[in-house]
């Protein structure tokens, strides 16, 4: 039996996550969505949707969409909306996880790589984050979990957008590029954004897709400066956070500091390329020490590899420590052979992994 997809959408207190999914709901597309809004935050899918006294926990919508509310473990919602639907009790074709606006999405994405029943009834499909352009500047200044949900996303939809000028709407988009280069980014104002760009983006599939910003290859191509950067004080609401020092932005002169620049994001992505083919037995070893140390701070991480003396690429992906690989297709014979990695982490010592990726070329 098929796998259902599911898609996990995420996004800041008040981005407009709701807002997009009514949307996705009572649109007349004749597909039977389950949603899961996984813990109640500050802000709920419509009362008439959704009862709140606890007393039904699914709700049949009259597009034959359903909602179910959880409050507690999201194993347990996934798998008993699977046996209800193996049993012909609810017909649903797709699950949309809408997760709280202060939630970490990495957990909720690890649940269908880690537990077996989850994994063998559901695809996880994409990471979709909603960003409110009117206030993401502020708050990826302000708290580590908006900067989370744009790493780890497949697709960043940005509300809002009538709210902005140009200027403060490029500089926003440069930002996100840099936290993210791998994720398109589209727009979803009122909630209004094509349905082929919320499902089926195959975010989670082994692929040979890795299509990155050529604005963000092009300044990472270019020289990276140390900047010795104060270390900036503790967030606002009182967590531990490391402070390391991070080449988030890319300045056009040595001299120019991070903070006089604008804003200096812990989590942020960098590239590794190479022509020259990796000694898998070396490259195997590496990337499993790397993940083993680094595997908490690295959100989202993917590459498509030529190794030595094969006629197939290697793709790889993974989600902090989980890691998986596939062969995929064949070198063309015009195509230029070459490796392309990229990383999006929390403070990721950027120079280790580049010089350790070097070492294990041929």
């Amino acid at each position: 039996m098929a796998l259902i997809p599911t898609t996990i959408l995420t996004g800041f207190l008040g981005a407009g996550k709701t807002t997009l999914l009514n949307r996705i709901l009572q649109e007349p597309h004749g597909m039977r969505i389950a949603v899961i809004e996984n813990e109640f935050g500050q802000e709920n899918i419509d009362n008439e949707i959704l009862l709140q006294d606890g007393t039904e926990q699914i709700v049949e919508m009259n597009n034959g969409c359903i909602c179910c509310t959880v409050r507690g473990d999201l194993i347990v919602a996934l798998t008993g909306l699977a046996r209800r639907r193996a049993a012909g009790e609810l017909q649903f074709d797709r699950v949309v996880i809408e997760t709280t606006g202060l939630a970490n999405p990495g957990p909720v994405a690890q649940t269908f790589f880690v537990d077996e029943e989850v994994g063998s009834h559901y695809m996880l499909d994409a990471v979709l984050t909603v960003v409110d352009a009117r206030h993401a500047m502020a708050q990826l200044d302000e708290h580590e979990e908006a900067q989370r949900q744009v790493g780890f996303a497949d697709r960043l939809l940005l509300s809002k957008t009538d709210l902005v000028d140009a200027d403060s709407l490029a500089a926003l988009t440069r930002r996100l590029k840099r936290i993210n280069p791998r994720a398109p980014i589209g727009q979803a104002d009122f909630g209004r954004t094509p349905l082929d760009e919320v499902l089926d983006l195959r975010g989670f599939n082994l692929n040979e897709k890795l299509e990155l910003d050529p604005d963000f290859l092009a300044t990472e191509g270019g020289q990276v400066h140390d900047h010795e950067h104060p270390r900036q004080e503790q967030h606002a609401h009182g967590q531990e956070h490391e402070h390391d020092h991070v080449h988030g932005e890319h300045c056009d002169h040595p001299s120019h500091n991070h903070h006089h620049a604008g804003h200096s994001d812990e989590i942020a992505a960098f590239v590794f390329k190479s022509s020259r083919p990796f000694d898998s037995a070396r490259l195997d070893e590496f990337l499993g020490g790397l993940v083993q140390v680094y595997g908490p701070r690295m959100l989202r991480y993917k590459g498509v590899l030529l190794m030595q003396g094969a006629e197939r690429k290697v793709v790889f992906q993974g989600v902090h420590q989980l890691m998986g690989s596939d062969l995929g297709a064949k070198w063309g014979e015009t195509e230029e052979r070459g490796s392309k990695m990229v990383f999006i982490g929390k403070n990721l010592p950027k120079d280790i992994f580049i010089r350790g990726l070097e070492q294990c070329l041929v």
